[in-house]
């Protein structure tokens, strides 16, 4: 290990002990803000560090095997250890360098995803309905927690729009990737002939806005509206105004919720998407500079960029972006996504160690 290196991580371990230290005191009590920082650092240091008492103990590992192996009786043995001990060694040292590389600071937070169906009509928002399902499933696989916070429903059963809040580990930092165009080629329900139709939907995954830290939103740019919601939910949601829709003014941007029987529900729920919107484009307008120069590998996120295409004819799923084609398309569907995601998220790394060996 490179003396720099082992200089960094002895940092980190004297950081964890002020950390643990942070953690037992009446501040960390007192504010919770403060309990969730420390919290969240000392996860990331407690990971990292975790994989070094790994690499330390590969490294006993290892050199125990060489002093056997100058051991006529015990040779044979050492020399099957040995490689053993070697590839674990490198790769805890690998694990080491890549969580150590520039993290997003968005990745630990939770989000706030929104589907919508674009070209194809009544095909797009039954498409729009499959990757919801889609996603909820996923997020049923890892654990994680989902709200639907707004959807607008096609005839057919579909969605012209939902909006999905996630909770749980590094939502953001898994999910990412996902947004931009989704594309499915398929024969339509509706299709007598059997023709195959290509259809789009749009997916935006946003990290989820503090609504303390992130935001600052003057009540005077606000304009809310209550109004009767339309559609589904019974005689009590159409006949109160429980719909709600806020709008900042400045910006334009609007954010509506209808689907809860309280307004004021139907209120929280609106002002954290608003909010959610809001941070996204500070955080788009903050790195559109650096995405002029360099896009990413695994694609700039755009809405509007074709990331993703589902053929259904032959079962495929194929990320453009990093060029992998999966011919597992219905397990794809059930929500077994860690193959793409893990894939992106690899992509991802390959690039930040790229750059950083271009840099040096």
């Amino acid at each position: 290990m490179k003396p720099s290196l082992q200089n960094r991580l002895d940092r980190m371990q004297s950081r964890l002990e002020e950390v643990n230290a942070a953690l037992s005191s009446e501040d960390a009590a007192r504010d919770l803000k403060l309990l969730r920082r420390l919290n969240q650092e000392h996860n990331e240091l407690s990971e990292v560090l975790g994989h070094f008492d790994a690499y330390r103990q590969a490294e006993r590992d290892l050199q125990a095997a060489e002093l056997m192996a100058a051991d006529a009786d015990m040779r044979e043995f050492a020399l099957e250890e040995i490689p053993l001990a070697q590839e674990c060694l490198n790769n805890e040292l690998a694990t080491i360098e890549q969580l150590l590389l520039p993290r997003d600071p968005n990745d630990s937070r939770n989000a706030i995803v929104e589907i919508r169906a674009g070209t194809g009509g009544d095909e797009s928002a039954l498409f729009a309905g499959d990757l919801v399902r889609m996603y909820l499933r996923y997020c049923e696989r890892l654990g994680w927690k989902t709200e639907i916070l707004s959807a607008s429903e096609s005839e057919l059963g579909g969605y012209k729009e939902v909006i999905v809040q996630i909770e749980g580990d590094k939502v953001f930092g898994k999910l990412k990737f996902e947004s931009g165009g989704h594309r499915v080629q398929r024969v339509p329900a509706t299709e007598a002939q059997g023709r195959i139709h290509t259809s789009a939907c749009t997916v935006a995954v946003m990290a989820e806005a503090d609504e303390v830290e992130d935001v600052q939103v003057s009540p005077e740019d606000l304009r809310i509206d209550v109004f009767r919601a339309s559609g589904a939910g019974g005689q009590h949601v159409n006949k109160t105004e429980s719909a709600v829709r806020i709008t900042h003014l400045p910006s334009g941007i609007v954010a509506e919720c209808q689907d809860d029987r309280s307004q004021h529900r139907n209120r929280d729920k609106a002002m954290k998407v608003l909010l959610t919107r809001l941070r996204d484009v500070q955080q788009r307008e903050l790195h559109a500079k650096e995405a002029a120069h360099r896009k990413s590998l695994v694609g700039s996120g755009d809405r509007s960029e074709r990331i993703r295409t589902y053929n259904f004819p032959q079962g495929r799923v194929t990320d453009h972006r990093i060029n992998l084609t999966l011919y597992r398309l219905q397990a794809v569907m059930d929500g077994d996504l860690d193959e793409l995601t893990d894939a992106l998220v690899r992509a991802q790394i390959a690039e930040q160690v790229a750059a950083l060996e271009e840099a040096a």
